[in-house]
């Protein structure tokens, strides 16, 4: 009860009895906040007493107390008792004031502040960033006179006051919109000489004060900051809001005010890790989206498929453009963000590639996916007469093709399949379905360079010159199954044939796409084989004759129809001795639980039982007579 015996003092020469973790005004250490004291009778560990040693540890983070200057301990008179007391030093991190901010969510959320205070000088600072294209940043009100900035349009900010002489007004336009979504700084004077605006390190515009009139800007209602009566209200966010050298807290004041956020940390740094596969967090003020543009996905969180299904002798073409167009430009262009796609730029190789894709398939050998150039370089993806996986490199320097085949597994089984392909230089890094990836080395005499690519294949291979024999033998009759999320660095060619955008015009197809996401994710355990399938049905018998591993032959018709009848005789018989037992069973026991009483008709009428029996029954009047007799022994 009391003071504690032992305290620090702060900035202010005050003492101070909370410890590090706990905060001012609660006398409690870490563990008494959190209930985890060692004694839950006090509020912090060393307090009991014990004799093994005990910790209390945390930080002291509020800042207007700090730093330490000195520690005070108290009531030493006890033998045998002992403490160790140490401070650590002062750490700071980051400027309060400059990164001060708040998120507007909604067009009529505002905060506000005391009246400001700015008769005849006001200077205000601050930064923005918005995607909305106007808003006003702050306003307030006199009965006549006004002071406000706000974002006219996404190219304008505008100073406007009246100070009795009438409003005046300054704008700054800026050559590139103000609403990138990028910080912009605002910097606003005025005095009874002049007033200044100024944005980023756009030209100050001036407008000189008239040399008679009011100078006294006269202000009544409270500081607006986000909106002002009756127009749209900012969409985004203000920091390091700084007027006449005061910072306003306008952290702790969205705290408690709806539609308004502390802080411009934004949804994608809570959310954005549900953009999927690549997706891009959109930071919006009321929420977020993901840009799966640049993906082989779509839907709101790019985990969506696109996908197609291939008849026999499809094809689906993918122009790199022309010789003068290089894969680095037409990446940077797509997918979907070009509005001039016959831009040329120096021809550039690749020295690397990353291609994803699922598929399925019941038909081998085929050519799942193909990649040409201007010069003899190729890269492809088959699979062989036998269901087996190949890549296969040509860049230059080695007499063949360097070809990687995956022996292990039937692709050609019918169920999707997920194949990722890296190369970075001489290395490749393959990865089949959820198996772990597999490490491959072109040979060092090969080239690294992958030279003017021109177009890319998927289905069947359509291309005018001398083709690898290979590719040309399993060329036909073509692929046929179900391709998905196709994706060659950043070009996605059935997602730009599927959603018309403006690179479409670099797809062409042969046949009608139909659009399929190739049904469930691919799977890690094959199939049972039909030798180990108990259940498997051998298409060459009859339908609907399992095959069973201990009887090797079928049964046959005339055998099945005597079985089938031979089992319903007897099936009928037992139905029937089932019925009759519960019938008699039923019969049997049908007073079970109940009392019967032989009573004499009008026993309720007559004087005594016997008088009842003998008026039931007339033949036992006899024994009632006999009955009357005494013998005397």
């Amino acid at each position: 009860e009391g003071n504690p015996y032992t305290w620090w003092v702060g900035k202010a020469n005050e003492k101070h009895y909370y410890w590090g973790g706990s905060g001012p005004g609660i006398q409690k250490c870490a563990c008494g906040i959190e209930r985890n004291c060692t004694d839950p009778k006090y509020y912090c560990n060393c307090d009991a007493d014990y004799k093994q040693w005990r910790k209390d540890s945390g930080m002291l983070s509020y800042k207007e107390h700090l730093p330490v200057s000195q520690v005070v301990v108290g009531d030493l008179d006890r033998p045998g008792s002992e403490a160790k007391v140490s401070v650590g030093p002062v750490r700071c991190q980051g400027d309060r004031n400059y990164w001060n901010a708040a998120s507007f969510v909604t067009s009529s959320s505002y905060l506000h502040f005391s009246t400001f205070q700015g008769e005849t000088s006001a200077d205000i600072s601050f930064y923005f960033k918005t995607s909305a294209s106007d808003g006003v940043f702050l306003e307030n009100l006199g009965n006549t006179d006004f002071i406000k900035l706000e974002l006219k349009s996404a190219t304008e900010v505008s100073f406007s006051f009246d100070v009795g002489n009438g409003p005046v007004e300054i704008v700054v336009r800026s050559p590139n919109p103000l609403n990138d979504d990028q910080w912009h700084r605002v910097n606003a004077e005025r005095n009874v000489k002049q007033a200044s605006l100024q944005v980023d390190q756009l030209p100050l515009e001036v407008r000189k004060a008239p040399t008679e009139g009011h100078t006294r800007l006269e202000l009544y209602s409270q500081l607006y900051v986000g909106a002002a009566g009756g127009q749209r209200g900012f969409l985004g966010c203000i920091r390091s809001l700084r007027m006449n050298g005061v910072t306003l807290d306008l952290e702790e004041r969205a705290k408690v005010t709806p539609g308004v956020k502390p802080g411009c940390s934004g949804h994608c740094t809570s959310y954005g890790m549900y953009c999927a596969n690549g997706g891009k967090c959109v930071e919006k003020y009321n929420g977020y989206s993901c840009d799966c543009s640049r993906t082989a996905y779509d839907g709101p969180f790019c985990i969506k498929d696109v996908g197609a299904f291939f008849e026999e002798g499809m094809w689906l073409r993918y122009n790199f453009h022309s010789p003068g167009t290089s894969v680095k430009d037409l990446v940077s262009r797509t997918l979907l963000s070009s509005a001039d796609p016959e831009i040329t730029a120096p021809d550039l190789s690749l020295n690397k590639e990353e291609l994803s894709f699922s598929f399925s398939t019941t038909k081998s050998p085929c050519v799942l996916f193909y990649v040409s150039s201007y010069t003899p370089d190729f890269m492809a993806v088959l699979v062989n007469p036998i269901g087996n996986l190949q890549i296969r490199y040509n860049l230059g320097g080695t007499k063949e093709p360097y070809n990687i085949d995956i022996e292990h597994r039937n692709m050609a089984n019918g169920q999707p399949h997920t194949v990722n392909v890296t190369r970075n230089g001489r290395d490749i890094v393959l990865q089949l379905d959820h198996y772990p990836p597999t490490s491959y080395s072109l040979p060092a005499t090969s080239d690294i360079q992958f030279n003017s690519p021109k177009a890319l294949f998927l289905g069947k291979v359509i291309e005018i010159g001398k083709i690898d024999q290979d590719i040309y033998k399993y060329n036909t009759p073509g692929f046929t199954g179900c391709l998905s999320r196709v994706q060659f660095n950043q070009i996605a060619p059935l997602k730009a044939a599927l959603r018309p955008t403006n690179v479409s015009s670099h797809v062409h197809i042969q046949g009608e796409l139909v659009e399929s996401n190739c049904g469930a994710s691919p799977l890690t355990i094959p199939p049972m084989s039909a030798a180990t399938d108990p259940w498997h049905l051998d298409s060459g018998k009859v339908a609907f004759i399992a095959d069973f591993p201990y009887n090797g032959q079928a049964i046959g018709d005339g055998v099945n129809r005597n079985s089938a009848i031979i089992g319903g005789v007897i099936a009928v018989v037992i139905f029937t001795i089932l019925c009759t037992l519960v019938f008699l069973i039923r019969y049997m026991f049908r007073h079970k639980g109940t009392y019967h009483t032989n009573e004499a008709k009008g026993a309720e009428s007559a004087e005594s039982a016997d008088a009842a029996i003998m008026n039931n029954d007339p033949n036992f009047t006899e024994t009632i007579d006999e009955s009357k007799k005494e013998w005397l022994i």
